[in-house]
C-alpha cells in the first residue's frame, strides 16, 4: 500500500458569487483508508469533494490529490479517481452491460469484454446484465453505478451519499463491497447521513456551515464532544421528553427505540433536572454518548449558518 497522503488540501474556499459554500477546509487523508464525510444538507460536502478531484476550481486554497496539484494537474486526478454522484448519472435506456461497455470505451480499457465480464461478476450483476437501467430498483442502480466508477481501477473512490434511498440489505451489501475495495488498496471518501455507516469508517470528518468542525475516529469525536448522556426506558419516556426539554442543563433529547437519551455539557445542572424528572419505577442511567448524540451537539455548537451574501 502507498505511504503518505491520498488527499492533502489546505484552506479550501469556494464562493459562488457572493455566497460562500466552503470556508477554509483542511483534509489530510492517508492512502488505503475509508473516511466518512458528514454534515447537514448544504454544509459544503459535495462542493468540497468536487474541488478535491478537480471538477471544480477553488476560489482559494491549495493542495494535492493522489500527489497531483488540484488546480494545475486536475486531468491526472480525474483519470485516477472514481466519483459516484448523489443522483444516478448513467444511461437509463441502456442495459447494465451496455452502460459498462460505454464507460470502458471512455477510459479506453484494454480487453474490454473480459473487464466488463469481471466487473459484472464481482458486483453480482451478471444475471441482470441485459436489464435496462431505468427498470432497476435503487439498490441495483447503486450497484451499477459503483461498478461503472470502479471498473478502471481508480486509486481513489469518492462517493457522494451513495446509499440514500436504498433498503438496509442493499446498504449492507454496498458497504461490504467498499471494504473489499479498500482491502485491495483503494482509498475511499464517502459522504453519508447515516450514523451506522459513519461508524464503519476509519475516521470521520464533520462539516457544518462550510467549515470543518471536527475530524477523528468515532471514539475521539465522542470523547471530544464533552457530552454527558443519561437514558431511561419504558412507556413513560414520551411524556418525560416534554418534561425535560429546555430545562437547565439539557442540551438535547432524542429517542432510541423505547429509550430516551437526554444529553448536556453541565453535569450538575443536568443531574439536578433529571432528579426532579422521575416517575414511579423510572431510573436514569448514565451511558456513553452515541455518535448521533455527539453530532446533534456539534450541530448546535456550530451555531447559525453565517454564509450570507458577502465577499
Amino acid at each position: 500500500m502507498k505511504e503518505g497522503l491520498a488527499i492533502d488540501v489546505r484552506n479550501l474556499v469556494k464562493k459562488f458569487g457572493p455566497k460562500v459554500a466552503v470556508n477554509g477546509v483542511d483534509i489530510q487523508m492517508p492512502y488505503g483508508q475509508v473516511w466518512g464525510f458528514l454534515g447537514p444538507n448544504g454544509s459544503g460536502k459535495t462542493t468540497t469533494i468536487r474541488m478535491i478531484c478537480g471538477l471544480l476550481k477553488t476560489t482559494s486554497g491549495e493542495g494535492t490529490c493522489l500527489g497531483y496539484d488540484i488546480e494545475k494537474e486536475s486531468r491526472h486526478i480525474k483519470i485516477r479517481t472514481g466519483y459516484m454522484t448523489q443522483k444516478f448519472s448513467f444511461w437509463g435506456d441502456l442495459t447494465i452491460r451496455e452502460n459498462l461497455e460505454f464507460v470502458a470505451r471512455l477510459y479506453q480499457i484494454p480487453s474490454m469484454k473480459q473487464k466488463v465480464d469481471e466487473t459484472l461478476e464481482n458486483l453480482g450483476l451478471e444475471h441482470r446484465q441485459h436489464q435496462v437501467a431505468d427498470a432497476l430498483s435503487g439498490g441495483w442502480k447503486q450497484r451499477l453505478a459503483l461498478a461503472a466508477v470502479t471498473m478502471h481501477g481508480p486509486e481513489l473512490l469518492l462517493l457522494d451519499e451513495p446509499t440514500a434511498g436504498v433498503d438496509p440489505q442493499a446498504r449492507r451489501d454496498f458497504w461490504n463491497e467498499i471494504h473489499r475495495l479498500s482491502t485491495n488498496g483503494m482509498t475511499v471518501l464517502v459522504s453519508t447521513h447515516y450514523m451506522d455507516e459513519a461508524e464503519r469508517c476509519d475516521k470521520i470528518a464533520y462539516l457544518a456551515n462550510g467549515k470543518m468542525i471536527t475530524k477523528g475516529t468515532v471514539s475521539d469525536i465522542i470523547d471530544r464532544s464533552g457530552l454527558i448522556t443519561y437514558t431511561a426506558k419504558g412507556e413513560f419516556v414520551r411524556k418525560m421528553a416534554s418534561a425535560v426539554e429546555g430545562k437547565p442543563g439539557v442540551e438535547h433529547v432524542a429517542y432510541f427505540g423505547s429509550a430516551l437519551h437526554v444529553s448536556g455539557m453541565n453535569r450538575e445542572l443536568l443531574e439536578g433536572t433529571l432528579k426532579k424528572a422521575t416517575m414511579d419505577g423510572m431510573e436514569w442511567t448514565e451511558v456513553r454518548p452515541s455518535l448521533e448524540d455527539s453530532f446533534i451537539a456539534l450541530m448546535k455548537s456550530s451555531g447559525e449558518d453565517t454564509r450570507r451574501h458577502h465577499d
